[in-house]
């Protein structure tokens, strides 16, 4: 940051390039040319009337409509003459209007009525002492507001006032400006990031600034510079927020987002400095697209909010479109919006703000880009924002039956980008929650909507006082660290109008997103919230899952863990609508269950709910009203309240529509590992089964049957979330199986009468003795015995027919279990050096699921290998023959009794002893030399084992935590490439194994170019090629038949007296491929995969799914935050190599001549095609 003031001074006496990359037009003094200046240049005035008339009539037409409203009524929309009158109340509105006043007047020069109403307008602004309001004195938002539409409409009219009023009007911006500069030293704004506060008045700084730059420069630089170092330092923290959410909310997030796409237009056009390719920005569209509900005019309510947007979206969806993804999706949306915007009632924009930026939109649209909608547009599908905390499904689609919208939120405080910046403070300019203000979040962590067939049936409660209740979680009672609603306490934070961040504990708070997963038309998702919850409660988890098992059935389930000395005995759930046309009213589900219904011109929606035990309480229906943005706000909602009995307490929740038939409602088991729900769909049978220990991999595995936490079970078809949907055939339903064997059950009964009475018969006619006959019956009875036993054989698989039923055979599932362990098989990574192997630990460090272990190669007892490459190749039968035995003792030990084995890691350097050696002769400089050569060594030896010992420490203590994590031991060296079989035949058959390949190019560019010094010369390389092939095959390998062939082509090569550095290089990259590719190439499908690095980079979501997939588990929404950020900010960094970015995945082309490009792919060519690398040489 320091160097921005460095780049504005620049900017001020240098020309730059515009957002349309056009030089600006400079006067003789080093200044810009006439105004105006901020969005275009007065020569593009004409093009842009021309415009209004032709390509952007769309828009245009809304800015007429706009302008002939506010003639219209211009004694509401004029501001009062009376200062009094102007400060009495919020006045934003005055300042949000100029924009697109003045450039209708701009547009439309002919229209003089309109420029004498903008001139009378601004008269008033600029006659005015002050902008503030006298009931927010301290408040500066509605003067940033008026800044900016004052500062707006003086640049675009600037040719058509007279002399006198651009004095004064110019007078009048610096005095405000410079108020705003001194304000922002110690207002809360001036150091809050991220908040629509700071971006709205640092923004209206820069306006200012900026329009003053012609007339007052040196006010203009200091305002302009102060500006920009807050604006740089919040992109900068926006590149972490990979999801592109704001954690406001959607409502006070477009509020926030109009000032930075303005920031972001300005900043390139005025500075050169270009955020277009911000990874915020890249995904900023889905917050709008993902988070509508069907119908384009409603948007998920999370924290503060409205009904949709405060500001916008249309012009940040055109600026999108137009500098960032080009695609016609932004113009798309935004017409969408714009079309089908309500024009009255709750939903329709607030009279503040409808307006207030329709001149941005104008002046970014772009209609080249032909709109048309996202891919795959048309179908429910779900979208995870991995930072803010939030899972949607059915975002963006029209009214239609079918598009159902369901959303769930379990996040951290401030997003979880925040929350580590604030936790883990790497940047020394953030003091913790000082710098940033979350105040607009909910207590709202577990929280769900659900909107069936587009029908809002469970809302928020929008903007209001921050409590739980008002939100759809649970509270719990009685507590003795209530704050308000005693003897209830809900989350932390809660009871003021705005969350408490800074509250005891409630800064350390949050839910967390365990998983979220789409098959087939069924969504799973769900949250642990337990931390955002008082530690006095001694809540130990508090668990919810969401299951949509179709567009019209959501389950609901709530486990909650209570410590022993927790003070808790009720657990309260809530549910909101805020249709006051379409009450909730009292309903008896089937089987005796409380409910509740809401109709709907008949269309009944319903919802119900149960225990383990079978109980149902009384809901309470109440409605309430609460302080909103400036107005009261009405919400109704349904109260359920269950009994906590014993430390673990389940509830399930059953919401759906109209057109499904849902009963026989119970719980199937209730057991410590999870449970199963039993419900009747349409008459079909369904079980669903939960693991309630998240966080246990083994436990998942052990009561699901494989990694992931939820499974359905239909009769022909089982869905496993994370994984995909198995078809069972010959699958029989419960219903039908219970058929089937009350039928037999009858035909036995009658069968066995018919025979009674047949002997009856013919002992009278033949006079049989009783104890044969006795005999004869008790024969028969084993026969049908018999007969029904095989009956209830083939029509039931379980122990108890219908006794705690799953479904039958869930049918294959690749084998993940370790027998021996006694949980999850272990993972083993190995690579060639420099082939990115190391950013694999962004899928499966400091994870619940996972034990992340790094393996250099001196700790492994293997001294015989080069720790850099080996050529030989080691077999699985070498394990059975006992070779090795140092190796397969050490690798046994980690993976079979890791926690003994890290205990027994050293934990402190140990002494190296003398250096330099005895050595008395030689002379003194020498001497001294080798002290400082020695010295120099030494102290990277005891940094590296301080690391080292900082990593086993850190291991204990997560392995501590999680003593079920699944061992993944990345092997850094090498020299483990054609050893896999031999590691698989030590761990066991089911260990996975994993192979890490790179472009040769990128590889040889890694090695040679991208250090200094560079990797080829710290590894030693031509000391280690030169032992490599110094000796032949039979002395290389014990037994010689392990040397592999493919390195004995390339001998030749290495023996050269003339040596290309690339071209040896591309030989040895080929020939452990080919060779790896080989050996690994004969271990099963199921549990090696061979994975591209560059595929991480430039598809991580994908590639992390592709990875998790083979692992047997669902991917969790940190570990996709994680991996996004490492590939996509330019924050993350190789060792020996720069930022990992798509974008640098090619620098080899810039750095390499085309001939050692050329040469590298003749050499590889074989294998890079076989891994689907393209030449760029001819």
């Amino acid at each position: 940051m320091a160097c921005v003031a460095l780049l504005l001074l620049l900017s001020v006496f240098t020309p730059s390039r515009g957002a349309d990359h056009t030089v600006w037009d400079r006067s003789g003094d080093g200044q810009p040319a006439a105004h105006p200046l901020l969005y275009f240049e007065p020569r593009d005035v004409k093009s842009l009337r021309q415009k209004a008339r032709g390509s952007h009539s769309s828009v245009s037409r809304a800015i007429r409509t706009a302008v002939k409203t506010m003639l219209a009524k211009n004694t509401i929309y004029l501001p009062p003459a009376d200062h009094q009158d102007f400060s009495a109340k919020w006045n934003e509105v005055y300042g949000n209007n100029l924009g697109v006043l003045s450039l209708y007047c701009l547009l439309y020069p002919e229209d003089a009525d309109a420029l004498e109403f903008t001139l009378t307008y601004l008269d008033r602004m600029a006659s005015y002492p002050r902008w503030q309001v006298r009931t927010a004195p301290n408040d500066e938002v509605p003067v940033a507001h008026s800044l900016s539409g004052f500062a707006t409409a003086l640049d675009f009219l600037y040719p058509v006032l007279d002399e006198a009023r651009r004095q004064t009007y110019l007078e009048k911006i610096h005095a405000v400006t410079v108020e705003l500069y001194e304000f922002s030293k110690y207002r809360a704004w001036g150091k809050h990031f991220l908040h629509n506060h700071q971006a709205t008045n640092v923004l209206a700084l820069l306006i200012g600034a900026l329009v003053l730059s012609p007339h007052q420069p040196q006010t203009a630089l200091l305002c302009k510079q102060f500006a920009i170092d807050v604006m740089e330092k919040t992109m900068f923290l926006l590149d972490h927020v990979v999801d592109g959410s704001l954690d406001e909310g959607v409502a006070y997030g477009s509020y926030t987002s109009k000032s930075i796409t303005q920031y972001v237009f300005l900043a390139l056009r005025h500075f050169n400095l270009n955020h277009t390719a911000s990874p915020w920005l890249r995904q900023h569209f889905w917050f709008y697209y993902a988070t509508l509900l069907p119908g384009f005019q409603r948007s998920v309510g999370i924290a503060d909010s409205n009904y949709n947007w405060f500001y916008g979206p249309e012009s940040q969806l055109v600026f999108l479109d137009r500098y960032v993804l080009r695609d016609g999706s932004g113009n798309w949306l935004a017409k969408q919006i714009r079309r089908h915007r309500p024009k009255d009632g709750p939903m329709e924009p607030s009279s503040a703000h409808r307006w207030c930026t329709l001149h941005t939109e104008f002046i970014w649209f772009d209609p080249q880009l032909v709109p048309r909608p996202p891919d795959h547009h048309g179908t429910p599908s779900l979208h995870v924002f991995s930072n803010w905390g939030v899972v949607t499904y059915g975002g963006g689609l029209p009214n239609g039956p079918g598009n159902t919208f369901v959303s769930f939120k379990s996040g951290k405080l401030g997003g979880r980008a925040v929350y580590e910046i604030v936790h883990g403070s790497p940047y020394s300019w953030i003091d913790g929650w000082k710098n940033f203000n979350p105040g607009h979040e909910h207590p709202d962590q577990n929280s769900f909507t659900f909107a069936p067939n587009g029908q809002v049936f469970v809302s928020e409660a929008l903007y209001g006082p921050k409590y739980s209740y008002l939100n759809n979680v649970l509270v719990f009672g009685p507590s003795p660290s209530s704050q308000c609603n005693q003897p209830w306490e809900g989350q932390l934070g809660e009871c003021g109008q705005w969350l408490n961040w800074l509250a005891e504990e409630a800064g350390s708070s949050g839910g967390e997103l365990v998983t979220a997963a789409h098959h087939g038309g069924m969504v799973f998702t769900s949250g642990e919230a337990a931390k955002a919850y008082s530690s006095a409660m001694g809540l130990r988890s508090v668990y919810r899952a969401l299951l949509l098992l179709n567009a019209q059935t959501l389950l609901v389930v709530d486990h909650v863990e209570r410590s022993v000395d927790s003070p808790l005995e009720r657990a309260s759930s809530f549910f909101h609508n805020l249709d006051i046309d379409f009450k909730y009213v009292p309903y008896s589900a089937p089987g005796g269950l409380n409910g509740a219904m809401m109709d709907v011109w008949d269309a009944q929606y319903k919802m119900f709910w149960f225990d383990p035990s079978g109980s149902s309480p009384e809901p309470r229906l109440q409605d309430t009203e609460q302080a909103a943005e400036f107005k009261k706000r009405w919400t109704q909602y349904v109260n359920v309240t269950f009994p906590l009995s014993g430390p673990v307490s389940r509830m399930a929740y059953l919401f759906h529509g109209p057109y499904v038939r849902v009963s026989d409602g119970r719980f199937l088991d209730d057991g410590g590992h999870g449970l199963k729900v039993g419900l009747t769909v349409n008459g079909t049978p369904v079980v669903v089964s939960l693991a309630t220990r998240h966080s246990d991999p083994s436990a998942r595995f052990s009561y699901l049957g494989f990694g992931g936490y939820a499974m359905v079970e239909e009769p022909h078809q089982v869905t496993r979330f994370g994984l995909g949907i198995t078809a069972v055939q010959g699958r029989r339903s419960v219903g039908a199986a219970f058929f089937h064997f009350g039928m037999t059950v009858k035909a036995t009964v009658a069968v066995g009468l018919c025979l009674g009475l047949g002997l009856v018969a013919t002992r009278c006619r033949f006079h049989l003795s009783f104890g044969k006959l006795l005999r004869l019956a008790m024969l028969i009875a084993v026969t049908l015995w018999l007969v029904e036993l095989a009956v209830l054989w083939t029509t039931c698989r379980q122990p108890l027919c219908g006794a705690n039923w799953t479904g039958g055979d869930p049918g294959p599932v690749p084998s993940q279990w370790d027998p021996v362990l006694g949980k999850m098989s272990p993972l083993v990574v190995a690579s060639l050096p420099g082939s990115g192997a190391e950013i694999l630990e962004h899928l499966f460090a400091n994870s619940t699921d996972f034990l992340y272990v790094r393996l250099p190669m001196e700790e492994t007892g293997a001294a015989e290998m080069d720790p850099f490459l080996d050529a030989c190749e080691w077999k699985g039968s070498d394990a059975q023959q006992g070779r090795y035995r140092l190796v397969q003792g050490w690798l046994q030990s980690l993976v079979h009794d890791t926690k003994l084995h890290l205990q027994n890691a050293p934990m402190h350097p140990g002494a190296r002893g003398d250096a330099t050696g005895d050595n008395p002769g030689g002379s003194p400089d020498k001497k001294r030399k080798t002290r400082r050569k020695a010295s120099s060594a030494d102290r990277r030896y005891r940094e590296n084992a301080e690391r080292n010992a900082d990593e086993v420490h850190q291991l204990r203590r997560h392995l501590a935590s999680y003593p079920n994590a699944r061992v993944v031991l990345s092997l850094s060296s090498g020299a483990w490439t054609l050893k896999l079989p031999f590691i698989q035949g030590v761990l066991g058959a089911s260990t996975r194994t994993m192979l890490v390949v790179r472009d040769p190019r990128a590889w040889v560019h890694s090695l040679l170019f991208n250090s200094k010094p560079s990797l080829y010369s710290l590894s030693n390389m031509p000391r280690r090629l030169t032992s490599l092939f110094q000796r032949d095959a039979a002395e290389a390998c014990s037994p010689p038949s392990a040397y592999a062939f493919e390195f004995e082509r390339h001998r030749r090569h290495f023996s050269s007296s003339s040596k290309n550095v690339v071209a040896l290089l591309a030989h040895l990259w080929l020939a452990n491929t080919e060779a790896a590719m080989r050996v690994n190439g004969r271990l099963s499908a199921a549990t090696y995969m061979l994975l591209k690095f560059e595929d991480i980079v430039n598809r991580p979501e994908e590639a992390a799914e592709k990875v998790y997939t083979f692992l047997g588990f669902p991917l969790p929404p940190a570990v996709l935050n994680k991996i996004l950020f490492t590939t996509s900010t330019n924050l993350f960094h190789l060792p020996f190599e720069g930022e990992v970015s798509p974008s640098n995945l090619q620098v080899w082309r810039d750095r390499m001549s085309q001939q050692d490009i050329s040469s590298i792919e003749d050499i590889c060519w074989s294998a890079m095609a076989q891994l689907g690398y393209s030449r760029v040489t001819s």
